[in-house]
């Protein structure tokens, strides 16, 4: 489903116009992103939990010569399904 898909579906589905759908969802987005750069979670009770992790520095190699590489330390978005959700795809 793309963006635009799901303003449409949310816009006919609450009833309002799609201009006003998309806004709500650039919101959300937004809030989510501001929350998760802040180093906070974000939790959608049966839907799932939005959170930072951290990856740790590690060793690698270079594929095309085969020479170590050192890979740095990062930071990863997770999201863990929750309850709800999960029984629905299943």
């Amino acid at each position: 489903m793309t963006k635009a898909e799901l303003v449409a579906k949310i816009a006919s589905e609450v009833g309002i116009t799609k201009s006003q759908a998309e806004k709500a969802l650039d919101r959300f987005v937004s809030a989510v992103s501001g929350a998760l750069a802040a180093g906070d979670k974000t939790t959608l009770v049966g839907f799932g939990t939005f959170s930072v992790g951290t990856r740790s520095q590690r060793e690698g190699r270079n594929p095309r010569t085969g020479e170590k590489i050192k890979i740095p330390a990062s930071k990863v978005l997770k999201f863990k399904a929750g309850k709800t959700l999960s029984e629905k795809i299943k």
